[in-house]
């Protein structure tokens, strides 16, 4: 990972792919680079270690070239350097790569390749690819079938774009468990590794499949797969606008975000909610009735934000359906041979679709004749491809790493989902009523906690001055309390751990002190004179107190206090979740952190 950009055409490659990798740069990188085939033959290369901003600037005046690639690194093979930067080249200079994932087998092959009097520049694995590109194309082999060859040889991950001084005419791409879209223009194409890249010039794009690759030129493109059987690919529209990935006039992508939530509460539920039966309508879930009562089992596999957004689906799926239900990191369940049931539904979650835990687990499941929904965001991507079915969230793009909007429409999406398993079920029309009514209640609920926004913020910039928080919650507080803790630590880099506070007194108490806040998730349910209890045991122990609830509990049992509009109670850990957003955004801005990019993480985690 991280970035990859490609563009052959009438018009100068350059500001194309500069401008391209500027909208990638939410993906997370370390080091940037392109790489265009000069009028007069030949390619011209620069790369560097830093920003995009920094390879703009090291650009000569005349970098001249209407076919070209570029590419932003996440470092997995050598440190971040100018010489570890892609693009990578072979020896005669003749062969440019970027590539996305991880060559698995990269060490037997550079020793190959070492032994045959190869020399490195780099310490990467992408590397390789160039020289085994380059010993095909040596032979007088056309490109893609050079290309083809090469990855033959390769064991891992990858989604790349190729080119070749002495073929200026095509670029070629190839992807497997690392994302690749094409780009279809008016005279011209384009291929990068997320549509982010590609809106501002068109709105056509094929998506490619795993062990499939693309011959791309100006007039069109041509698919095939690694044994060269041509495959027929149709575009696709891309809904999301050129002006949905800009900040919109805020400071950072990460507080817009958290802004654009009550409009990505509403896209979620648009013509979902059937007000005669009080259920929703899923049309994309390709199951009847029937089947669905046969379910007896749902599992929810994602990773982070997604897992925490599945813990809470698992609790709506058991509470309005009484389906037992459990939500398993992705990262874990497709390496610990699990039991794959019949009678279970599974059901793969995230933003990009393109998470390669999610989509390995995806692909296991499939393997073992199970059934897979995905809860994705982005249209045509490849859990999306992979599944049976699923739910689209139409969030729209989110940009900023830490995931605000997408989490937000992905338990509503449980909601739906869950609304629609218990209609089939023993959930009664009253009780039906009950949750539409209160799915629709949300987006202006929202915009009531957004309206505290400036409160919060004092509180973030007082309680960001401690090294370290607790967050704690109880049954449906617990998954609000774990992803506050994510939002905190990933985005502000003050440590922050979660923990049922039905367990604070089995070994956490002992950290409790007043240079160790608490943030306790407080809401007014079945539970509330529990969850006081274990602020009076923080509070004896001179804790520091923030809660989020419903109400403004004593002042002996807390310091500060965060209140949110009551909803049902299913409901209510979505909107409990929402000033703990603000806070760590808040708290990070305080801190002056990087609020979009944070060290080392990348917005979509395409490699293990």
């Amino acid at each position: 990972m991280c970035g990859i950009v490609a563009y052959i055409g009438p018009k100068d490659a350059a500001p194309i792919l500069l401008e391209g990798l500027q909208r990638l740069e939410y993906r997370g990188y370390d080091s940037a680079g392109v790489a265009v085939c000069g009028r007069g033959g030949g390619l011209k290369v620069r790369k560097t270690k830093g920003r995009v901003a920094d390879l703009a600037e090291a650009l000569p005046a005349r970098f001249k070239g209407s076919v070209g690639i570029g590419h932003t690194r996440w470092a997995t093979h050598g440190e971040p350097s100018d010489a570890n930067a892609h693009p990578h080249l072979d020896g005669s200079q003749r062969i440019a790569v970027v590539h996305n994932g991880i060559i698995e087998n990269a060490d037997e092959l550079r020793a190959r390749l070492t032994a045959d009097g190869v020399a490195f520049a780099s310490e990467t694995d992408s590397e390789v690819l160039a020289h085994l590109i380059a010993a095909h194309v040596a032979e007088g082999t056309e490109l893609e079938d050079a290309v083809r060859q090469a990855l033959t040889h390769v064991v891992g991950t990858y989604g790349i774009a190729v080119l070749d001084a002495e073929q200026p005419d095509r670029i070629v791409a190839a992807r497997n468990g690392s994302p690749i879209v094409l780009g279809i223009g008016e005279k011209e194409m384009f291929a990068a590794s997320d549509v982010a890249a590609l809106v501002r010039y068109t709105r056509q794009v094929v998506h490619l499949d795993d062990g499939e690759l693309a011959t791309v030129r100006a007039d069109g493109f041509r698919t095939f797969t690694e044994d060269a059987r041509t495959t027929a690919k149709e575009p696709s529209t891309v809904d999301w606008e050129f002006g949905s990935y800009d900040t919109g006039g805020h400071e950072h992508y990460l507080v817009k975000e958290i802004h654009e939530q009550p409009a990505a509460v509403e896209r979620t539920l648009r013509g979902r909610l059937d007000d005669r039966f009080h259920t929703a309508h899923l049309g994309g879930l390709n199951l009847d009735a029937r089947e669905l009562r046969e379910i007896r089992r749902v599992k929810i596999l994602g990773c982070g934000s997604a897992y925490y957004a599945g813990e809470m689906g698992a609790q709506l799926v058991e509470e309005l359906a009484r389906i037992p239900a459990h939500a398993e990191p992705a990262s874990e369940f497709r390496y610990r041979n699990p039991v794959i049931e019949a009678d279970t539904l599974y059901i793969a979650v995230s933003q990009s679709g393109e998470t390669y835990d999610t989509l390995a687990a995806v692909q296991e499941v499939k393997r073992k004749g199970g059934r897979v929904l995905g809860v994705v965001n982005t249209v045509g991507s490849a859990i999306a491809r992979a599944c049976d079915g699923g739910v689209y969230l139409h969030a729209g793009p989110e940009i900023s790493v830490a995931s605000t909007k997408a989490f937000t429409s992905t338990v509503v999406a449980f909601a739906l989902l869950a609304l629609h398993f218990g209609r089939i079920h023993d959930l009664s029309p009253a009780e039906g009523r009950r949750i539409c009514a209160g799915l629709k209640a949300l987006p202006d609920q929202i915009r009531e906690i957004l309206a505290q926004e400036q409160r919060i913020a004092e509180l973030a910039a007082e309680y960001a001055k401690h090294d370290g928080m607790m967050f704690i919650g109880r049954v449906r507080g617990w998954p609000v309390a774990r992803e506050g803790a994510q939002k905190l630590k990933e985005v502000s880099y003050v440590h922050a751990e979660a923990y049922p506070a039905s367990e604070l007194k089995h070994g956490p108490l002992a950290l409790i002190s007043p240079e160790l806040p608490t943030v306790a998730v407080v809401p007014d349910d079945e539970l509330l004179d529990k969850n006081l209890t274990t602020l009076g045991e923080i509070r004896a122990r001179s804790g520091r107190v923030l809660t989020v609830g419903h109400r403004v509990p004593d002042a002996r049992l807390a310091d500060h206090a965060i209140t949110v509009p009551k909803n049902e109670p299913e409901l209510d850990p979505l909107l409990l979740s929402i000033p703990l957003q603000l806070l760590a955004y808040h708290a990070a801005v305080a801190l002056e952190r990087d609020v979009d990019k944070p060290r080392n993480l990348a917005k979509s985690v395409t490699v293990e």
